[in-house]
């Protein structure tokens, strides 16, 4: 399968605005790519590019002043085309045997306090055998119990305000499943990438960039979805991270407004005539 993937942002700069950007696609998903991933910012600035502490790639710009900086990219992706695998029979491994890179997604974060859901997870939990099964049932759990929104929306919102709320947007339900994986000692981590309509019904709502979470279990992570909760077709993985904290889109350093957000994820039936779909 070919997807067809790209964004486009405007901001609004009135000085000088030192600016992270994590818009590429993932280390892991490189090869997969039809053509070099590159991020534009129009006037022309220079980018450059290094990797975090969770491999993920991010590019720095100072963008420069104006009322219609634009940054974006566009490229095609191979990808299976086959849904979401299960890991109905992966084990869960005791914390002892984690490796230790692994060891940090069980720890709190700035949007994941994992020390105040202790009691929470196996009070609802506890009972229910470990690895997917249990998995599962935190994710439906999730699921049933938080209504999604976009007027939910609010930067702020944390695990346990989402738990007591029970609103939010699709980072909420990652965050609120993080916790209570990661207080049943199952590592979970917070995900970013495009998740475009492709096998389920057309849907008439804009197109967005998505989170999802995944969990590790059986020596490997897994993509799973306390929003969606149903096995999804052409997840393109873009950044990994504790929490939304460690994986934002855009993080700006002084006062800038992004005035305009379009994202593309769509299949195609055969290679772009030189990849000029329009932006």
């Amino acid at each position: 399968m070919l997807i067809k993937l790209g964004y486009d942002l405007t901001f609004c700069v009135p000085a000088p605005l030192p600016m992270n950007l994590m818009l590429y696609v993932h280390p892991s998903r490189m090869n997969d790519l039809v053509q070099p991933d590159i991020v534009n910012v129009e006037p022309y600035t220079s980018v450059v590019t290094h990797h975090d502490s969770f491999g993920n790639t991010v590019a720095r710009i100072i963008a420069p002043v104006g009322d219609n900086i634009r940054i974006w990219g566009r490229n095609t992706i191979r990808d299976s085309g086959l849904p979401d695998a299960i890991p109905e029979f992966a084990v869960q491994h005791p914390v002892q045997d984690l490796p230790a890179d692994v060891l940090q997604f069980l720890l709190p974060s700035r949007y994941v306090e994992v020390d105040r859901f202790a009691d929470i997870a196996w009070d609802l939990f506890g009972h229910i055998p470990q690895g997917w099964q249990r998995v599962k049932a935190v994710i439906d759990w999730v699921h049933n119990h938080i209504t999604f929104g976009y007027p939910h929306a609010r930067n702020t919102r944390t695990a346990l305000d989402a738990y007591y709320e029970r609103v939010g947007v699709c980072r909420d339900f990652q965050h609120l499943c993080c916790a209570l994986h990661r207080s049943l000692n199952v590592p979970a981590r917070y995900v970013t990438g495009y998740l475009g309509d492709i096998g389920i019904p057309f849907n008439p709502a804009p197109m967005d960039f998505s989170a999802w979470h995944q969990v590790y279990l059986g020596g490997r992570w897994w993509d799973v979805d306390g929003r969606h909760n149903v096995t999804r077709i052409g997840r393109i993985l873009m950044a990994v991270g504790r929490d939304a904290a460690d994986v934002a889109l855009t993080t700006q350093f002084g006062s800038g407004q992004l005035t305009s957000f379009r994202v593309y994820t769509d299949e195609v039936k055969e290679m772009p005539a030189q990849l000029g779909w329009a932006v």
